[in-house]
């Protein structure tokens, strides 16, 4: 009997709704055999194959609500049956020995793509795809957003009390009483009714574009996967803003293209030195968030926009302009977006209802040229035969019945309400730590701290003290001294309880750091 089979029937583990581990206090087996025997289901179900690398035992502690001589017993139980090792520098890994030959007892072997022998297992290309895996912190942030008790200061999303639950529902619900709901495939470009309603939408914000020249996709980021996959060769780069959003995401990186960035001041991205850049670099493209900008919340004013464009215009350089947060203005309506001041077909627009409608949809669009939505189209259609067909049409009739407009402006006075909340607090808690903007619309604040201070180690020490942030260097590698704050996604109570105690750490990191 192998070592997985070698554990006794009677000895379960009480498992969470979500699969994951919870301590039964009503088990006779101390804390330690209990998580050893959930680490063994894993080994034994395959969810943990041989090779895969265990979380630091910090994390591990963490997640599993242990201290470390629990944990470090366990993983002594394990150990000594042979299902883990560690390695000095490599981590602790699962080995399953027994998985690891046939019926003869020799070691099972294959080839890989370079021509070396190696053990066959998947973990041995998990990191070896063509698509980068995300950053540590981003990897753990999409994580811990959905464990409890924890207090989200950057989260870039509505909170779920801001959404339009009640009226999505109503209009879900009226899908329903429909003789037949669409359950088949939409058109390639998506179904007309919401690329029609989308067409009436952009209009009002200057951009003339007909449902031909839309495309819907599952949400903006799936836009900037498409763009990076589509229209770039391999090689090439593309001019951004520093920081930016782009930064924390490898769509680009992964396909071979590298990034340029540009500097900012209170007006956005600064315009004097794109024209050096773009012949040093032979840019391809120029991507720009002008409008409440992420992460800075910086609103590009309409001169820049149109020395933007001239610039621009003069290099032949198509722009990438990301519309995420455009209508979310909290004091006045932005300026007209680069898209409304194209003549020339050089801007593709990227927009989603992600930011004030729901996360949960899954709706985004490109606007462009004919030609090019097309070639993103037919890239949509191999990645996944195209966005989900219901929510298409909620999408659609929420537009057209008119209810994002009413809603949008009762989510900029809910916004506006807490962006002045949270401005009260940064003034009695990070005067003397730090400096921040006024943001004119959007989700965030951009807090510059006054002195630099290691961010890892404050992400790390923050959530100990049960708060996620989302740090500086997500958006630009070299940062020490940014923290990207939102006042969408925490409640009022919740900030007034945060943002002390990240002052606290704050300070006390400056004194010992």
């Amino acid at each position: 009997m192998d070592a997985l089979n070698a554990v006794s029937a009677s000895r379960t583990t009480t498992l969470g709704g979500t699969g994951e581990w919870r301590p039964d206090a009503t088990s006779a087996l101390p804390l330690h055999a209990q998580i050893s025997d959930y680490f063994i289901g894993k080994i034994r179900s395959g969810a943990w194959a041989r090779g895969m690398r265990l979380a630091p035992q910090r994390e591990l502690c963490r997640q599993l609500g242990v201290n470390r001589s629990t944990l470090v017993t366990a993983l002594g139980q394990l150990t000594a049956m042979g299902l883990i090792e560690g390695k000095r520098g490599g981590g602790t890994r699962v080995t399953t020995p027994s998985a690891e030959r046939d019926g003869s007892g020799a070691k099972q072997e294959s080839t890989s793509f370079d021509g070396q022998v190696r053990a066959g297992n998947w973990n041995d290309y998990v990191e070896e795809g063509i698509h980068y895996p995300n950053l540590p912190t981003i990897q753990a942030i999409n994580r811990l957003e959905y464990e409890r008790g924890l207090i989200r200061l950057g989260t870039g999303e509505p909170a779920p009390e801001l959404l339009p639950g009640q009226v999505m529902q109503e209009i879900l619900a009226g899908l329903s009483r429909e003789p037949l709901l669409p359950l088949s495939y939409e058109e390639p470009l998506g179904s007309l009714e919401l690329r029609t309603a989308l067409s009436n939408k952009l209009s009002a914000s200057g951009i003339r574009t007909s449902p031909a020249s839309i495309l819907i996709t599952s949400g903006a980021l799936q836009g900037l996967q498409l763009i990076a996959m589509g229209l770039l060769p391999r090689g090439a780069a593309i001019l951004l803003e520093k920081p930016s959003y782009l930064y924390s995401i490898h769509a680009f990186q992964s396909a071979g293209v590298k990034f340029s960035g540009l500097p900012m001041d209170d007006r956005g991205l600064m315009t004097d030195n794109i024209a050096q850049e773009a012949y040093r670099t032979k840019a391809a493209m120029l991507y720009t968030i002008p409008t409440f900008h992420n992460p800075t919340g910086i609103l590009m004013d309409e001169e820049r926009r149109n020395a933007l464009m001239a610039t621009t215009g003069a290099l032949g350089l198509p722009i990438l302009e990301d519309g995420a947060y455009q209508e979310l203005w909290l004091d006045m309506p932005p300026p007209p977006p680069l898209k409304a001041l194209d003549l020339e077909g050089r801007v593709l627009h990227l927009g989603t209802l992600s930011k004030a409608a729901s996360p949960g949809l899954r709706i985004g669009w490109i606007v462009g040229p004919e030609a090019v939505i097309s070639r993103l189209a037919d890239i949509k259609m191999q990645s996944d035969y195209g966005a989900s067909s219901l929510s298409q049409l909620a999408a659609a009739r929420w537009l057209s019945g008119g209810y994002h407009e009413a809603h949008a402006s009762v989510l900029r006075q809910k916004l506006r309400m807490r962006r002045e909340a949270v401005l009260e607090m940064l003034q009695v808690h990070f005067s003397e730590l730090a400096t921040w903007n006024i943001p004119a619309g959007g989700f965030y604040i951009w807090l510059s701290l006054r002195q630099p201070l290691p961010l890892r180690k404050l992400f790390k020490a923050a959530l100990q003290s049960s708060l996620l942030l989302n740090t500086g260097d997500l958006y630009d590698r070299g940062d020490n001294r940014h923290l990207r704050l939102s006042y969408a996604y925490a409640s009022i109570a919740e900030l007034e309880t945060g943002l002390p105690i990240l002052a606290g750490i704050i300070r006390n990191l400056q004194r010992h750091p």
